[in-house]
């Protein structure tokens, strides 16, 4: 696996994961019933009736599975994958069960810090797919990463 300093990366580059997460329905509602218990991430019934149609994994489980997926990808950066926020985070579609998600990452922008130079920022856009090639998430975040020095 290749280690990725701030220098190393460009705008327009793009990676693509390594891995996949199929989603169960039980991981579904386990992960509702803690951090997200509203109806239609935790009935059939109750989501058949609501605006999704059917039981629907809650947006914070699918940011979860792509953060597992991220750090699974293969993009390995100096420093690990160190958040500094997001400017965009959308849903849109559902992720249903047995859905099998990817990610899928595009180089935004790189620019080194001007107050730490042993570091810099990186915005990225992580866009997660279903097995239908169908974006179920995306996100646009800026993470520290280091400088070679």
């Amino acid at each position: 696996m290749t280690l990725y300093y701030l220098d190393d990366l460009a705008p327009g580059q793009h990676f693509k994961g390594h891995t996949r997460a199929r989603v169960e329905e039980s991981a579904i509602k386990d992960f509702a019933r803690e951090f997200d218990p509203q109806p239609f991430h935790l009935d059939n019934a109750a989501a058949g009736d609501s605006i999704f149609g059917a039981l629907a994994a809650s947006g914070w489980h699918t940011a979860a599975l792509t953060m597992r997926l991220l750090v699974d990808s293969g993009l390995e950066l100096a420093g690990g994958l160190v958040g500094a926020g997001f400017d965009e985070l959308r849903w849109p579609l559902p992720v249903r069960p047995g859905d099998e998600l990817r990610v899928e990452i595009e180089v935004l922008e790189v620019r080194p810090s001007k107050s730490r130079p042993t570091q810099g920022l990186v915005k990225l856009r992580t866009t997660t797919l279903n097995q239908h090639d169908q974006a179920v998430q995306i996100s646009v975040g800026t993470l520290v990463v280091q400088r070679r020095s």
